[in-house]
């Protein structure tokens, strides 16, 4: 297909993508931007590739880029600290903190980072998609290619490995 076809199609189908592109993100100025970015990265992929249906793709590529946003909302809401200027942040005391607690607090995340880093690499992809990243069960199995049964049970394992490592650590303190 042709930048010309892309852009015939566009057009057509521009008003109801962006139609759905409101209902998700609920705003409607957003989802103007997602409209143009999505237009953008269809056309990018076009000098690529060759796309055999190019309405669907156009769709889920602007769906693709509302969901980003949204997970992006939601780690940025999961982190309002990224407003406070980090020495700002260090600065804080925490309260009933002392300095037992932050020693013991230093040493498990320690032996739980040496612990994460004996999983396998699909296990921490895992750990991070879902923990960091707030992905979900479906999005994570979509992109590794497993399926969402696997990834519900390789995070079981994770966090019960993590859980016993924090219980040997609490029967040492």
């Amino acid at each position: 297909m042709s930048t010309s076809n892309l852009d015939a199609v566009f057009l057509a189908q521009r008003l109801p993508l962006l139609r759905t592109l409101v209902r998700m993100v609920k705003n409607p100025s957003i989802a103007e931007d997602l409209v143009q970015e999505t237009y953008l990265r269809v056309a990018r992929t076009l000098l690529e590739r060759r796309i055999d249906h190019l309405e669907p793709f156009l769709f889920q590529t602007g769906r693709n880029l509302a969901l980003d946003h949204l997970r992006h909302l939601r780690m940025q809401s999961r982190t309002m600290l990224e407003d406070v200027p980090f020495d700002v942040v260090q600065a804080v005391p925490a309260p009933g903190s002392s300095a037992e607690d932050q020693l013991h607090a230093e040493k498990l995340l320690e032996r739980l980072g040496a612990t994460l880093e004996e999983l396998s690499e699909r296990q921490q992809r895992i750990f991070i998609l879902s923990r960091l990243h707030g992905c979900g069960y479906a999005e994570i199995a979509e992109q590794l290619d497993v399926s969402a049964s696997t990834v519900q049970k390789e995070l079981k394992l994770i966090m019960a490995i993590c859980v016993g490592l924090v219980s040997r650590l609490e029967e040492t303190v």
